[in-house]
């Protein structure tokens, strides 16, 4: 299980990352932004393994219709993670998001 303060110390532990709010939530900023509060124990990033993760494990990776048009978007239930996932799934969003 990891926290929003865990999230804050992965992100901002990569190069070049700022946080700022977006939609009244905290959110990390590479190039653009790569992982975002949804809302208390969600987390949203980017992956190229959304349909995959969401069909190995429902659970703790979904997606809303918000999140629909986006097929990168997904969104990670923090309480069903650890530490190890969490950096994964930060790394393969900041990589994501840099790319030209």
């Amino acid at each position: 299980m990891v926290s929003e303060e865990d999230v804050r110390a992965a992100a901002l532990r990569l190069p070049g990352v700022s946080e700022r709010l977006s939609w009244g939530q905290p959110a990390w900023f590479a190039r653009t932004l790569f992982a975002r509060i949804w809302e208390d124990g969600v987390l949203t990033v980017k992956s190229d393994e959304r349909e995959a993760l969401a069909a190995l494990d429902p659970e703790t990776y979904y997606w809303t219709a918000h999140h629909q048009r986006s097929p990168l978007l997904v969104l990670v239930r923090l309480d069903r993670i650890d530490a190890q996932v969490l950096g994964e799934l930060l790394a393969e969003s900041y990589r994501l998001a840099n790319e030209p």
